[in-house]
């Protein structure tokens, strides 16, 4: 088993405080370093438009380019540089697995992804500048969220479909923030991602303090809007998107709805059910890019959330409630472990794709 943690950030301020504090935490980083090494074997198959991104960035979430100019500052790099590491504009995205549930005041969500793409950061940030909601979750790509809850309950999950015929647009992780900086209920969530430019197939899950679930497939051909209380990496409505191998996928949400059909599961159950190793939903396959680094739970009448890294274990309690009042969260980090020797991002040299 292999230890590891993620970093406990939070900060009250301006977008471009904001974004200029996290900039000089990443300087020098093994972040930082690893992932220019990583762009050194994969090059990047897209482009970078900046006055583009910064228009598109700015119709949705105005708050965001300002982090970005934050991050600039702070690291001292050209804007095209700072887009390609944190811009979530035009960026590919590789396969992944990743399982969500939704009940009685929660929505729990496996992330499964591989290890030298983790960023260990686990954020709650409270803008004092009006453009934008205070949100908790796991950072990806800086500014971008793998999954989060709002001030006003909203919370959200993605899921991987495909990376067929992508198209010019956001990446999952930024439109999750975007979702969580910009909208309050499920109805402007599924508005908003009606509207954005998706650059590949990804289904969006969002659940608000009206008790309201919905999967929101999206492409870069299409967006539909259906009611489900579970999703894993396959669409059901927009079918000729998706990949050809679903059997796992399917397997999962089969494991998921037959639990439910069994007995209404109440969060700490179904937090059981995505986070322990024999329930067929968690998943070790971390060298396949769809091991479960993360299980994280939000409550929206609580206004709590849960994570717990690797698998096996107790989650982790905030209540995001009283940090908005202003109590800070003590702790530091989230320790955890997972059955792999594959390098983490965050905390670990040569976490890159050179062969040695």
């Amino acid at each position: 088993m292999k230890e590891i943690h993620s970093e406990i950030i939070q900060f009250r301020g301006s977008h471009y405080d904001f974004g200029y504090m996290q900039g000089m935490r990443l300087k020098n980083s093994l972040t930082v370093i690893n992932r220019e090494n990583q762009w050194k074997v994969r090059k990047p198959r897209f482009e970078i438009d900046e006055q583009e991104a910064k228009r598109e960035i700015k119709r949705f979430a105005p708050g965001i380019w300002d982090e970005l100019l934050g991050l600039q500052d702070a690291l001292q790099w050209p804007m095209q540089q700072v887009l390609q590491e944190f811009g979530g504009y035009r960026v590919e995205y590789n396969r992944s697995g990743c399982s969500i549930l939704t009940g009685e005041d929660y929505l729990i969500r496996n992330y499964d992804y591989h290890p030298k793409t983790y960023e260990g950061r686990y954020v709650l940030y409270q803008p004092t500048d009006g453009k934008g909601y205070a949100m908790i979750g796991p950072s990806q790509r800086g500014t971008g969220r793998m999954d989060g809850m709002n001030e006003h309950g909203l919370a959200v999950g993605y899921n991987f479909m495909n990376r067929k015929k992508p198209g010019d647009g956001f990446i999952c992780c930024m439109i999750g923030r975007l979702i969580l900086e910009s909208c309050a209920t499920v109805a402007e969530a599924a508005a908003m991602l009606k509207e954005i430019p998706h650059r590949h197939s990804f289904s969006y899950v969002v659940y608000d303090r009206d008790r309201e679930a919905v999967v929101i497939e999206a492409s870069p051909r299409d967006v539909q809007v259906r009611m489900a209380a579970a999703c894993t990496n396959h669409f059901e409505i927009m079918k000729d998107e998706n990949r050809r191998h679903l059997v796992d996928s399917e397997r999962r949400l089969k494991v998921i709805e037959d639990t439910r059909a069994a007995a209404t599961l109440n969060a700490k159950q179904a937090f059981r059910l995505l986070n322990d190793t024999d329930k067929g939903v968690f998943s070790d396959l971390y060298g396949s890019w769809a091991g479960t680094i993360h299980t994280t739970a939000y409550l929206p009448h609580q206004m709590k959330a849960w994570i717990t890294l690797g698998g096996d274990r107790e989650p982790v309690e905030f209540d995001f409630g009283k940090w908005l009042e202003g109590a800070d969260l003590e702790a530091g980090r989230i320790t955890g472990a997972v059955d792999t020797d594959i390098p983490f991002l965050h905390m670990d040299e040569n976490a890159d794709w050179y062969k040695r």
